[in-house]
């Protein structure tokens, strides 16, 4: 059975929905109420889970890698994250999204040219993404360098993007699945937006 868990911390709740070693959905929001409510429609459908109060150990361990990415750390650890229920084009507008490296963007143009679809379609899958921060949307922004959208707010994605600066000041090109995914310094969103 998947278990809901969220635990408080600084003032932001962090939550994981887990089943033994699989991470089915993360959160982060201003309430307990929310982040439960964002696992628990991240979930497919038809699958029992239980909220616990109290998160077990590995969900502790995952809340606090959570925690590190929505703080724009550097993290090397990772869990698997379970997609198997996701049509495969969202799974690999995911896995491709999860490439962006701390520091840069891309644009929802770039990771449809990289995943074979269209730049609305990868907007909708970032609008539903289950992983959030840890599959990065709040890295991905439109073609002009603007924030794009995003479901926790602007305001909230620009504070991303500003704990995340590294000072790249160079594009790259990441190879993801054999495709090219052209990535550019956070700075260059972060010079439009008058936040350098």
């Amino acid at each position: 059975m998947i278990g809901v868990y969220c635990r408080e911390i600084s003032d932001v709740w962090f939550g994981v929905a887990c089943e033994e070693q699989h991470i089915f959905g993360l959160s982060f929001a201003c309430c307990a109420d929310s982040a439960s409510f964002i696992l628990q429609a991240s979930l497919p459908l038809c699958v029992p889970y239980q909220v616990f109060g109290k998160p077990s150990a590995f969900a502790e361990k995952v809340i606090t890698w959570v925690k590190n990415v929505y703080d724009g750390k550097d993290v090397s650890e990772s869990f698997c994250l379970a997609m198997e229920h996701l049509p495969p084009y969202t799974r690999r507008v995911l896995e491709i999204t999860s490439a962006i490296p701390v520091g840069y963007v891309a644009s929802y143009g770039s990771i449809s040219k990289a995943s074979g679809g269209g730049a609305r379609a990868v907007g909708n899958i970032m609008a539903r993404n289950p992983f959030a921060p840890v599959v990065p949307c709040h890295r991905v922004v439109s073609s002009g360098f603007g924030l794009g959208g995003y479901s926790g707010g602007l305001d909230i994605k620009a504070t991303f993007l500003v704990r995340e600066k590294r000072g790249y000041s160079y594009l790259r090109e990441i190879s993801v699945n054999g495709r090219k995914l052209e990535v550019f310094p956070v700075e260059f969103v972060l010079r439009k937006l008058g936040k350098t």
